[in-house]
């Protein structure tokens, strides 16, 4: 496989320095990216600088994954508008268990010459001296060449600090540490890094007098100039805990179809003549959003799990599809409490539950005022229409019934948008 080539078509190279191609046609190489650690989990955001990852290992390469537990006390001014805050070293080292673990679903940790490798830029720093680290790395780089770098131009106006400013040469000290003690001759990362990873190759050539590489990929953006990854609740993130499957695979599902032709190319690893025939049968019936389903499916089953995913598809169908209620009430207990987990809730006990005999007092006192604050209100929109139970429309004429899911929820539905879980216990 021609790593260049695979990653041109699927349009993930920006820029790439002359001989790379090259480089990896003729020998195994090692590559890496570096992640920031600011936090205990990736966001998507984070799934472009891994899928290069995984396509050079595909390709025969071997992939380092390098966490910044040094660079993520100080701050890349790359893409930043301000400088950010700093974390302490037991943050970052509770982040960097996180990232790791998110990077092994993606990439073969195994003892082969491809197998990949997770190193931490702490180990070589943590007992630098500062005057250790201007005599062996600033004497090789020009204040001139630095300032050349656009992460350094656009923040000369509004400020930047000389950590920030310096930011490059530690990065680029790490590519020169890999490549003198792991053998790695290309870095890769978004097109924003491109000035901090040529440093790097420059280092490397200054003070190795070896040649290294290097290769970026675009930024994604939305199709409507929108920033990729972003929602009104923050980013899309691979923790569970952070985005719950189903608010991950709902994304996916739905992103624009210009969007999805592009991000099933770089997301997914289906190959070029499959990929053709999803936009080519979504293309006949875009209606039925194809494209997006086999996008959220391949994505979700990845980062997640198949029954993850599995239980995404039976909440999308509860929201969105028809026969809800019949699917609800096959839904088991892990089921229930992954797909309503975001939900406002509130617990009963079997006592009062079987008292109830009607649907005001269930809405309202029986159930804490969750729902309603009032019998009057819950009254109200009974009249109106305008409730469920598990997906079941119910009015003030309908006789009172309630047949538990799993033997122990109730879902409740107010207008349309808004879902109660009742627990009785």
């Amino acid at each position: 496989m021609n790593l260049v080539e695979e990653l041109q078509w699927r349009g993930m190279i920006h820029d790439i320095m002359p001989g790379t191609e090259e480089q990896l046609q003729k020998e195994l190489t090692a590559g890496y990216v570096g992640f920031d650690p600011t936090s205990d989990s990736l966001h998507i955001g984070s799934l472009v600088p891994i899928m290069l990852l995984v396509h050079l290992q595909i390709a025969g390469h071997k992939p380092f994954a390098l966490v910044g537990g040094a660079t993520g006390m100080v701050g890349d001014p790359s893409g930043k508008s301000e400088e950010r805050n700093l974390l302490s070293e037991d943050i970052l080292h509770k982040n960097i268990v996180g990232v790791q673990k998110q990077l092994e679903k993606f990439l073969d940790f195994n003892n082969s010459p491809t197998g990949a490798e997770i190193v931490n830029n702490y180990d070589w720093f943590k007992n630098m001296s500062f005057l250790d680290f201007i005599r062996d790395v600033g004497k090789h780089i020009t204040v001139n060449y630095m300032m050349s770098k656009d992460s350094v131009k656009k923040r000369l106006e509004t400020g930047i600090s000389y950590t920030e400013f310096a930011y490059q040469l530690v990065q680029g000290y790490d590519f020169y540490v890999l490549n003198k003690e792991k053998g790695c001759k290309l870095q890769m990362g978004g097109s924003d890094q491109w000035g901090n990873i040529t440093t790097g190759t420059e280092l490397i050539r200054r003070k190795a007098g070896t040649e290294a590489f290097a290769l970026t990929c675009p930024l994604i953006k939305k199709a409507d100039g929108g920033k990729f990854g972003k929602t009104e609740k923050g980013n899309i993130w691979l923790d569970r805990e952070k985005t719950s499957p189903y608010e991950f695979y709902q994304f996916w599902l739905n992103t624009s179809d210009e969007d999805a032709e592009s991000y099933i190319k770089i997301f997914t690893l289906l190959d070029k003549k499959t990929i053709e025939n999803i936009i080519s049968e979504h293309q006949k019936t875009p209606h039925e959003r194809l494209l997006q389903k086999e996008l959220a499916k391949d994505i979700t089953i990845r980062v997640h799990s198949e029954e993850d995913y599995n239980t995404a598809l039976k909440a999308t169908q509860i929201f969105f599809g028809s026969n809800t209620s019949e699917i609800i009430q096959q839904l088991t207990e892990k089921e229930i409490l992954s797909i309503f987990g975001g939900v406002p809730q509130t617990k009963i006990s079997k006592s009062v539950f079987n008292s109830i005999d009607n649907y005001i007092d269930l809405f309202s006192e029986s159930t804490n005022n969750l729902i309603f604050p009032s019998k009057g209100e819950a009254r109200r929109m009974l009249q109106s229409g305008g409730m469920a139970i598990n997906k079941e429309k119910i009015t003030i004429d309908t006789p009172y019934q309630t047949n538990l899911i799993a033997q122990k929820y109730l879902v409740i539905q107010k207008g349309k948008k808004n879902n109660y879980l009742i627990t009785i216990e």
